[in-house]
């Protein structure tokens, strides 16, 4: 498959640097977004710990807090 890369308005395919930067710079974004999503995850573990400790549901402690 040809990436294609729009280059003043000229669609072309990508030279063989280009192509490589486009997928290094993909793989960094999708590192980024695992990273995020892991993050988001643990958050969420961390808050579902805290209300089981508590022994409470969320809709229990958004009624205390709200």
């Amino acid at each position: 498959m040809a990436h294609k890369i729009n280059d003043n308005g000229t669609q072309r395919d990508m030279t063989a640097d280009e192509k490589t930067a486009y997928l290094a710079w993909l793989k960094d974004i999708e590192t980024e977004e695992k990273i995020k999503a892991d993050a988001i995850a643990a958050k969420a573990a961390t808050k579902q710990a805290v209300l089981d400790k508590l022994g409470l549901t969320a809709d229990e402690a958004a009624a205390l807090f709200g």
